[in-house]
């Protein structure tokens, strides 16, 4: 029983890998920038959550901060552009 349960489990596992790299040429390559991404979103709601407490000296560094993780998010999104543009022409 255990045997049959694995080997469909397995099956099953790679007809999804094959379909994702069937359907996607840059399926990894897609997940690294949508993980990225989310990192990046983290990493901003943490800035403006130090807005509450920061003083007035530590305020621009968080701003400069702030503005440079915005230019990451912006080149984020074009680069899963770009990937999805040249999947889908």
């Amino acid at each position: 029983m255990n045997n049959s349960m694995f080997t469909r489990t397995a099956l099953v596992l790679m007809a999804l890998t094959v379909s994702a790299a069937a359907f996607h040429d840059n399926t990894f390559a897609v997940f690294e920038l949508k993980e990225q991404l989310q990192i990046l979103y983290i990493n901003m709601w943490e800035l403006l959550h130090q807005l509450e407490y920061v003083n007035a000296e530590q305020r621009t560094i968080v701003y400069a901060e702030i503005d440079e993780i915005r230019q990451q998010i912006v080149a984020t999104i074009d680069l899963l552009l770009q990937h999805d543009q040249a999947q889908h022409p």
